[in-house]
């Protein structure tokens, strides 16, 4: 099947709509960092659990706030 592709010189038709990719984010690292941190905090310290709660909840929350922010910006018709 592979072998039979002919190519007559036509160029591809042009796309139908645009691809959506949301810019580059460090919160996904930050947000695993803060989950790590409090996962490890469970067996070192009680401190380390609640700083890495709030970093992770920090994190989710301004990922959250960002993608609605960037999906408003998408036309209406998406």
């Amino acid at each position: 099947m592979a072998d039979e592709i002919h190519h007559n010189g036509d160029e591809a038709p042009a796309a139908g709509e645009p691809v959506h990719l949301p810019g580059p984010s460090y919160l996904p690292v930050v947000t695993a960092a803060g989950l790590t941190l409090a996962l490890t905090g469970i067996v070192i310290n009680w401190v380390m659990v609640g700083v890495g709660v709030i970093i992770t909840v920090w994190a989710i929350v301004r990922w959250i706030r960002d993608t609605r922010a960037d999906i408003g910006e998408l036309p209406l018709e998406h």
